[in-house]
């Protein structure tokens, strides 16, 4: 069965770059060597902080979609598995962390099929 990966990367500016995949050691190793012209590629070295894996892509890009829009103090809750802290962030923010990612899903697929 294949899996899809949520990966948090910590840049050299201490910044955080959220995405997903289907094969976390090449993307990984493609956002190292700077081969993806993106966030990350102005600011190596990254360290991984972060990896989950997800059942399917809409699950993985969900997460993504949800996480890239958290705060810096939300997201390193989150890396660090500090789920009291995440609770009373996502309370503040009236952002329930619990909840499915039903609706970053249904834009995801929105998205695809257009």
């Amino acid at each position: 069965m294949k899996k899809f990966y949520l990966y948090i990367l910590k840049c050299c500016d201490h910044s955080y770059y959220v995405g997903h995949t289907d094969n976390i050691e090449k993307r990984i190793s493609e956002h190292q060597q700077g081969e993806i012209p993106c966030y990350t590629k102005q600011r190596l070295p990254i360290q991984v902080v972060h990896v989950q894996d997800f059942v399917t892509r809409y699950e993985s890009l969900a997460a993504e979609r949800k996480i890239k829009n958290w705060s810096r103090k939300k997201k390193e809750a989150y890396i660090s598995g500090n789920w009291e802290l995440l609770s009373e962030l996502s309370e503040n923010n009236q952002d329930n962390f619990k909840e499915p990612f039903e609706e970053t899903l249904r834009q995801a697929q929105g998205e695809r099929d257009n």
